[in-house]
């Protein structure tokens, strides 16, 4: 990193971000072609979980290449200043890489849709059919390594 002063070193902190961030954006490659899109995930256990459609670009990709990279942000928001050059920006971010992988046990994928919705909804322990089991598809990125950076706040 090129400001060393901004990595957040602080475990809590970094679990903080991974747990409370809204959206994680996820970058993938095929044939040398990039591909970002935004996701909604849960963090749990050095994996994150992303909800998906069964079929479309983003597994169509990940099939072919399974390494990601990923990154989200908590508490962005803008800081103005007098002077044009003075605005600047408050964020704490996280950037990662890792692998991906299509969960297809139902029990996991029953487990990681827990996990999604008790950070979207609050609501824990929620069962899900076999149908909805079978219309889901859950990608898991087993996280390989991850940098935290902040601006603006104190860490």
């Amino acid at each position: 990193m090129r400001r060393p002063e901004k990595i957040i070193v602080d475990e809590d902190m970094i679990l903080t971000i991974l747990h409370e961030a809204i959206v994680c954006r996820i970058g993938l490659c095929k044939n040398n072609v990039p591909y970002v899109v935004p996701m909604n995930f849960a963090y749990h256990d050095n994996a994150i979980y992303l909800h998906s459609a069964r079929t479309g670009k983003k597994l169509a990709i990940i099939n072919a290449n399974p390494h990601v990279c990923f990154e989200m942000e908590y508490k962005a928001e803008v800081s103005p200043a007098h002077t044009s050059c003075g605005w600047s920006m408050k964020y704490y971010s996280i950037i990662g890489w890792g692998d991906s992988a299509l969960v297809t046990d139902k029990g996991d994928k029953t487990k990681a849709l827990n996990l999604l919705m008790e950070k979207y909804a609050g609501e824990k322990k929620t069962s899900y059919n076999d149908a909805v089991l079978d219309k889901v598809a859950i990608v898991r990125i087993n996280i390989t390594e991850m940098t935290g950076k902040f601006s603006g706040y104190q860490c």
